[in-house]
């Protein structure tokens, strides 16, 4: 009866069915999008399974996540999202040619921090102030991303507008190689902290006067269900990303046409690719965890800046692309009233509603100066 009880616990998948039909129904859409080229009704049926995705992904990353613990399994996801969203900035720049100077590298890392920094953590704030009147977290975990995050920031997106070997926004291939290597490192040092040689600043601290105690004691999932959510989040990441890049042209002609500049495709490119940590992060902060809410975003701004810098240099570097780095006077305003906001805000270790209030109105400002410039 013993083993019996034991096979049927560590064989049996724990997952629900649409979590793991709808990623493999999103990879048959695109494979047959071909035989509809013109079809504005196949168009919104992608849109409606890419959400479907999304949510898939959210699933399976809480699942991964619940079996290996933090930090880890903040990582796995912030790691998996950034790795899929380097090979399709990539992937289009090289489709691009070299004509021009690209800049998508530049909008979409600029797009993902702000939305990050001011619209995840944001409503994250937002919704745990309302909720829970206050939460807490480890202050020395954020303190450490956050001077991480700047410091990367700073020297890829600000720095580039001061050099004067090549003129422009633009770093020269010994200086992109460069910022490549300390971009790497510094991404490489808070990995190192965060897992290994301060893993306790991440931890999320459990309070059983806010959070559910039933939830904390749930039995994490067998290695079965755990190796396939892990499978099925990598399928639906990519989904999610091919996705996002079909329907990329019908985004951008949307754009043209209302008059908005082109770094709005940008932003709404990079949003549904956040879309995973974002709800991730959301549903954290719901439960009273905003430790984990904190490192999903922090985390994933970091793996953004960190890993997709160094992977367009490399890709510069050996296909003589010109890359423009270097965001406009008034992104850098935004960018630095961004962090610094965050920065003062998350420096007590605890937070409040007001906080998540001022975050999300520099989101809307961003959102609006973009669009009306």
């Amino acid at each position: 009866m013993q083993t019996k009880n034991f096979l049927c616990r560590n064989f049996k998948i724990d997952l629900p069915i649409w979590s793991i039909l709808f990623p493999i129904l999103a990879l048959f859409l695109i494979s047959i999008k071909g035989f509809f080229p013109d079809s504005n009704l196949f168009l919104i049926a992608l849109g409606s399974v890419l959400i479907c995705a999304v949510l898939a992904a959210v699933h399976h990353a809480e699942v991964v996540a619940h079996k290996v613990g933090e930090p880890f399994g903040t990582i796995i996801l912030a790691l998996a999202i950034t790795v899929i969203e380097v090979s399709l900035i990539v992937s289009i720049m090289l489709s691009e040619g070299n004509d021009q100077p690209s800049y998508l590298a530049r909008d979409t890392v600029f797009a993902a921090i702000m939305i990050i920094l001011t619209g995840i953590i944001g409503l994250c704030l937002l919704v745990g102030g309302v909720r829970f009147r206050e939460q807490n977290f480890i202050k020395q975990g954020v303190s450490t991303a956050l001077i991480t995050l700047i410091a990367i920031a700073v020297l890829t997106l600000v720095l580039p507008n001061y050099t004067t070997t090549l003129a422009g926004n633009s770093y020269s291939n010994s200086q992109l190689i460069f910022v490549a290597i300390i971009s790497l490192i510094l991404y490489g040092g808070f990995i190192s902290v965060q897992t290994i040689r301060h893993r306790n600043y991440f931890l999320p601290e459990e309070t059983a006067a806010t959070t559910d105690s039933s939830e904390l004691h749930v039995a994490p999932p067998n290695t079965i269900t755990t190796v396939l959510a892990l499978v099925l989040l990598l399928i639906a990441l990519v989904a999610v990303v091919l996705l996002s890049k079909t329907l990329s042209p019908t985004i951008e002609a949307f754009v043209i046409e209302i008059g908005a500049p082109k770094s709005l495709v940008g932003i709404i490119i990079a949003t549904v690719i956040l879309l995973p940590e974002g709800l991730a992060a959301y549903k954290a902060a719901r439960k009273d965890r905003l430790q984990t809410s904190l490192n999903l975003a922090l985390g994933s701004a970091l793996a953004s800046i960190g890993l997709t810098i160094p992977a367009v240099a490399v890709v510069s570097y050996f296909t003589g692309m010109t890359v423009g780095l270097g965001i406009d006077a008034k992104s850098t305003l935004l960018l630095g009233l961004s962090l610094f906001t965050v920065y003062l805000s998350l420096n007590s270790g605890r937070t409040n509603i007001q906080q998540g209030i001022v975050l999300l109105v520099l989101f809307a400002t961003y959102l609006f100066t973009t669009v009306v410039p």
